[in-house]
């Protein structure tokens, strides 16, 4: 594919993609409904923000903080005087990378904003994550600025990088990125950047390693809102949304600002503060569309009857396999019927996902308009319909990792493998079995991890699980359950052996753990997924958070 001119001075973004033919095939037609082409110079900032208020007006609110509101027009003059520092005051240019550190408020919201439409390249990071971490990030993006909310500042300042320039926000200095802000013009022409230059790159959250940046361009951010969120989540106008990921996921940044921002809906920035706290976030401020991940759902069942969630007209999950007993549960208590789906950072959102009659419990669904997807075998050729096999996907994004090998082994023949594993029914939806390092081969079985998990998982006394492979010289590996018990549970050796009787009577005997470590807390990323490679090294100990 060829690009278009593009508007970076800084071009080591656009230098450091993957060479072409290791490119995704990229679609761009909505299955009858229309393509996707969007014009040559495109800044997804201005599309946001300028063209949404064309739109819907200016007065709306677009954001809030749990004690404030911004309106649109507002929410703009904040993002358009940070622009005007970022470029008047920082000497930033188009392409440069700006890491952005906090949590989420509705200035990271408005500082990323900033940054789109100043033309340069959005680095957005966890608050969670170490120095050692942030440098790493760093040093793969080559970044020399940073925005970063005052609360967040420490660990930043503490990460070894050369010559890189950090702006804090929120702390009343008089070179806080706010104070100076204050003082610049209230209106920002946005650079007219090309549609397929880079305007953001998303480093993976580290389940299995070094983490890869995923780079996406300004035509990416809006065709993730033109496809899952338009077609699947379908929100309006008046929509109030809310959630768990911050912004430094990809799931957070499109769910909690990308999507509401195109329907010219609001969004709470908050910080993370927990189920209960989103329970009552969610009665407070009436909210009706709710991004988080199946964790969360589960933890706020136990004090659902509490809160008036009758406000709630969308609930979307990913980030993990959704049980089907727990869209049951969640169903029974709230009416709602829960949008599971499966998105990836390297393609950005949801891909394959399904909403209202189409919902099938215990599915991930159906291809989102403007994806295909397939199960392929080891030879990347499709398999018979009800055969496990690799989910591959492709649509109007795809993977871009930035200067890495391992672009290879997620792009084969044009299609994005994204290490799950699946299989698609007959009638065409997708099932996750497990993620394609959680099969487990044990005595020439295969056996998939969550599956274990979910029986684990009906147990009263079980809270969360994590089944892991371990190698084994007679039986290749043996299944080993990782367990955070309920309080008061003894963590004792008769305790495991009735949790392996009560599995042997949920699935066939081969399956259930020989082995059961309990632990305080699973080891997890700061965006919530189960770091399962560290349960393969050995009986490590996770506090509690």
């Amino acid at each position: 594919m060829r690009l278009k001119p593009s508007a970076h001075v800084d071009t080591f973004a656009r230098d450091s993609l993957p060479p072409p033919h290791e490119w995704p095939l990229l679609r761009f037609d909505l299955a009858g409904e229309g393509d996707m082409r969007y014009p040559d110079r495109l800044n997804c900032g201005a599309e946001l923000l300028d063209t949404t208020i064309g739109r819907f007006g200016a007065d709306r609110t677009a954001v809030l903080d749990g004690t404030r509101a911004w309106s649109y027009g507002e929410l703009r003059e904040h993002v358009d005087r940070i622009a005007h520092v970022l470029t008047d005051d920082l000497g930033v240019v188009p392409g440069n990378r700006v890491l952005l550190r906090g949590p989420t408020t509705p200035h990271l919201a408005a500082c990323w904003l900033a940054v789109m439409k100043a033309g340069a390249v959005a680095v957005t990071v966890l608050a969670a994550q170490r120095p050692h971490e942030l440098a790493t990030i760093c040093e793969l993006a080559r970044i020399r600025h940073a925005l970063c909310d005052i609360r967040a500042l420490d660990d930043l300042a503490k990460a070894p990088v050369a010559s890189l320039r950090i702006t804090p926000y929120g702390g009343g200095a008089p070179d806080d990125l706010l104070h100076l802000a204050a003082g610049k013009p209230p209106f920002y022409a946005a650079v007219a950047t090309s549609a397929d230059d880079v305007a953001l790159i998303a480093f993976t959250s580290g389940t299995t390693g070094r983490p890869k940046g995923c780079a996406h361009f300004h035509r990416d951010v809006l065709a993730i809102a033109d496809t899952f969120s338009a077609r699947v989540l379908r929100p309006r106008p008046d929509d109030v949304f809310a959630g768990s990921p911050p912004l430094g996921f990809t799931f957070g940044l499109g769910g909690l600002v990308v999507f509401p921002l195109r329907a010219g809906a609001s969004t709470l920035l908050t910080e993370w503060g927990g189920p209960e706290k989103l329970l009552r976030d969610v009665q407070r401020h009436r909210v009706s569309v709710l991004f988080t991940a199946p964790t969360a759902y589960r933890a706020m069942l136990e004090g659902l009857g509490a809160y008036d969630v009758s406000s709630l007209r969308r609930c979307v999950s990913a980030g993990e396999h959704l049980p089907a007993e727990l869209w049951h549960a969640w169903h029974e208590a709230t009416g709602l019927r829960v949008i599971n789906g499966i998105g990836a950072t390297e393609m950005l959102h949801i891909f394959v996902s399904a909403a209202d009659d189409a919902v099938r419990p215990g599915t991930t669904g159906l291809p989102v308009p403007g994806f295909e997807a397939r199960v392929v075998g080891a030879d990347g050729r499709p398999v018979p319909d009800g055969e496990p096999g690799l989910l591959a996907v492709r649509g109007p994004t795809g993977c871009r990792y930035l200067a890495d090998e391992r672009q290879r082994d997620y792009v084969r023949d044009g299609w994005n493998l994204t290490g799950d594993t699946y299989v698609r029914d007959a009638d065409g939806y997708f099932r996750f079995v497990a993620r394609a390092d959680d099969m487990i081969v044990s005595a020439g079985y295969n056996i998939a991890g969550p599956e274990v998990e979910e029986a684990l998982l009906r147990h009263p006394d079980i809270l969360e699980a994590a089944v892991v492979g371990r190698p084994d010289a007679r039986r290749g590996a043996v299944v080993v359950a990782h367990v955070v018990l309920r309080e008061g549970v003894p963590r004792t050796e008769e305790t495991a052996a009735a949790l392996r009787e009560f599995t042997k009577k949920e699935i066939v005997p081969y399956k259930c753990p020989r082995e059961i470590v309990f632990l305080e807390a699973l080891p997890r990323t700061p965006t919530g997924k189960v770091q399962r490679f560290r349960l393969r090294t050995g009986p490590l100990q996770f506090p509690r958070d």
